[in-house]
């Protein structure tokens, strides 16, 4: 097979000059997902990669010859466009700060900026690298959260659940009631409903509120393993089964134990807990000594 592939001897003496070519550095500077802006003493704009477009909806194009105030910042907004008032301008350290920019099309872009001074051998300022990234996703988030977190202190918001509509107020009364009594309590819903949510709610507001709250996925767990999981087992029960320990059941002792997917149980771990229902007893695997639970 015959080698089409051709090498070059590069002089390090050189530097990296002729790597970081013009061509080069805009394709570098194009890969960068931030905003980069080179900025010339003047305060015009001599340099601007592609993700300044995505950002402000300005082209490279259109920004080049522009002052930096074309963005109309809330942050470096100077009277009659004086650069001399600018920290960088002054020779003062610039700090990355958040800002807010208007887009092209109007609309405010929340960004956080950092730039740095360039200067030529005798210390003169000769340019300013600022970079912008856009945050106006996180700002959307923080403000969404700021609101889930208002709503869940009003009246509306009851034990961590948020919900004004007529359902979710019979839901409220329901857990209510349920919190009233000792019975057992069956909670119904798809996963990934909130029955979980219900449940610790029925506790906080229940006189077993300052007994622990204990939960179990019983889908995330074999027959065998379940059973220890939720009776506990004594020392060689089974391979494995180096020491003593207690079950869940035991562990919620005075509180509440939350069972979650319970349709996936199988029979005979059912009719184990049937009976922990009807007499407060539970057996440890390997063991015949009933003990007493209330749960």
């Amino acid at each position: 097979m015959s080698q089409n592939f051709q090498y070059q001897d590069v002089d390090l003496s050189k530097g990296c000059s002729a790597i970081f070519s013009p061509a080069y550095f805009d394709q570098i500077c194009d890969l960068i997902p931030d905003g980069i802006l080179v900025i010339d003493r003047k305060g015009k704009i001599v340099y601007a990669n592609l993700a300044v477009e995505s950002i402000s909806g300005y082209s490279p194009s259109e920004l080049i010859g522009k002052p930096c105030t074309v963005f109309r910042g809330d942050s470096c907004m100077l009277p009659g466009g004086d650069m001399s008032k600018c920290a960088l301008f002054r020779g003062q350290k610039f700090h990355k700060q958040r800002c807010t920019i208007i887009h092209k099309d109007g609309h405010p872009v929340h960004i956080l900026k950092n730039a740095v001074a360039v200067r030529d051998s005798n210390g003169q300022f000769t340019a300013a690298i600022e970079s912008i990234t856009d945050i106006s996703e996180i700002i959307r988030r923080d403000q969404e959260i700021h609101t889930l977190r208002q709503k869940l202190s009003q009246p509306s918001g009851f034990m961590g659940m948020i919900g004004s509509s007529p359902p979710m107020q019979k839901v409220f009364d329901l857990i209510k009631s349920a919190a009233l009594s000792d019975a057992p309590v069956i909670i119904y819903g798809e996963s990934g409903t909130g029955k979980e949510l219900v449940a610790a709610a029925i506790h906080k507001l229940s006189k077993r509120r300052k007994g622990p709250f204990i939960k179990v996925n019983c889908a995330a767990l074999s027959r065998s393993l379940l059973e220890s999981e939720l009776f506990g087992h004594v020392k060689g029960a089974f391979t494995g089964a180096n020491k003593d320990r207690i079950g869940r059941f035991e562990a919620a002792h005075k509180g509440t134990l939350f069972l979650d997917e319970i349709g996936d149980i199988p029979l005979g771990v059912q009719v184990k807990l049937l009976r922990v229902l009807e007499s407060k007893e539970i057996e440890r695997v390997g063991d015949y000594h009933p003990i007493s639970v209330d749960v």
